[in-house]
């Protein structure tokens, strides 16, 4: 029987570049009408009783090349779990093998979390107890920028997430934030909805999530280089976010974002603000510390380099809203690869670490919400 690959789905991508005999040689599609690239999702059929090598050949000219090494692909059969499976990288190509003991088998850069999966979750939360629905506004593509909001206190927190779509860990995050807000059974998320109001929009880029995007929406727009000046034409979705943004005032706000190379968990804070006090930078290294105090899928050691004074970029979202609002304003970068100070040897990190994560997150908010 002979294999078929296939990538026309929700947040598919992948190109055949031909098969010969159990090689299959593939490339990635760049995002549209943009050079970024990474996000790979693809489904192979009549995998059964064969060891199949693929070969994605551009995966050297990809966005972040130099994230590759160390990396291993995502592998599921159920489309439910989805285990890491040896990977190598050579030459500019990435390559590994698959034994089928099955007919179907899927395989991604991440566990994927598909547009389908965020109306879902949209619809299950917007049910729950105290919670309102909003529509900010639309894609370019016509889609709903959904937001859920919760809580009757005055201090108002915005978690947001996918602003990049291929970062999936973001919006498994969400899931776990939402999750854990809503639970009825939560005492310390009680009484911290009691002391803040929260929103929180799931997926800022449903057009680039559906279309496989790694890192722009449907113009190949990068959406977290738009929050100084954002478009109508260019970057609605942004422009219908920090409107309501103005609308409510932020005091806390968390960007949720995947790392292709460093193998850890971290923030990225506000560092080169032209408003920078060192009393509001204090608020979020300690957040940083509890958090890495609070769960060992935490740390502080590695992470990106911090902005010199005055050389902020006011076009990302932390940085403008802790400049716009003075809000403990962070981004929290997840792994592709794995939170190596506590691995998981089969999964690496996944989903279901992602949501635990944004627990742990919301606990160390609850620990400090008062002083926010």
């Amino acid at each position: 029987m002979s294999i078929t690959v296939n990538a026309a789905f929700d947040s598919g991508n992948i190109l055949v570049a031909g098969i010969d005999g159990d090689q299959v040689n593939l490339t990635i599609a760049r995002d549209h009408l943009s050079d970024f690239f990474q996000w790979f999702h693809f489904r192979v059929a009549g995998a059964k009783g064969r060891t199949l090598t693929f070969r994605i050949l551009n995966a050297g000219e990809s966005a972040y090349p130099f994230g590759w090494p160390g990396y291993k692909v995502r592998a599921s059969t159920d489309r439910q779990n989805w285990r890491m499976i040896p990977t190598r990288y050579a030459g500019g190509v990435l390559e590994f093998e698959w034994t089928g003991s099955s007919e179907l088998v899927w395989f991604a850069y991440f566990q994927p979390y598909t547009l389908e999966q965020h109306d879902a979750l949209v619809a299950r939360i917007a049910l729950a107890d105290g919670v309102t629905h909003r529509e900010l506004g639309q894609s370019l593509d016509g889609r709903a920028i959904d937001c859920l909001e919760l809580g009757t206190g005055p201090k108002h927190v915005w978690l947001y997430a996918r602003q990049h779509p291929g970062e999936s860990m973001a919006e498994w995050w969400m899931e776990g934030a939402l999750e854990w807000l809503t639970d009825p059974a939560n005492a310390t998320a009680r009484t911290l909805r009691e002391k803040a109001t929260f929103h929180c929009v799931p997926n800022m880029n449903p057009d680039g999530s559906f279309r496989g995007h790694l890192r722009t929406n449907a113009a190949g727009v990068n959406l977290n280089r738009e929050w100084d000046t954002p478009t109508p034409e260019r970057s609605p979705e942004v422009l219908c976010v920090r409107n309501a943004m103005d609308q409510t005032g932020v005091a806390f706000a968390m960007d949720v974002h995947g790392d292709e190379a460093i193998p850890a968990n971290f923030l990225a804070g506000f560092e080169g603000i032209p408003s920078w006090t060192d009393a509001l930078g204090a608020k979020f290294y300690e957040f940083g510390q509890r958090l890495a105090a609070h769960t060992p899928d935490f740390q502080t050691e590695k992470g990106y380099d911090k902005a010199a004074p005055g050389r902020a970029n006011l076009s990302m979202s932390t940085n403008q809203l802790a400049e716009r609002f003075g809000a403990v304003s962070m981004t929290l970068e997840m792994p592709f690869k794995d939170h190596d100070a506590n691995a998981d040897a089969e999964f690496g990190w996944s989903g279901a670490r992602s949501k635990t994560l944004a627990h742990a997150c919301l606990e160390v908010l609850a620990e400090m919400i008062d002083g926010i």
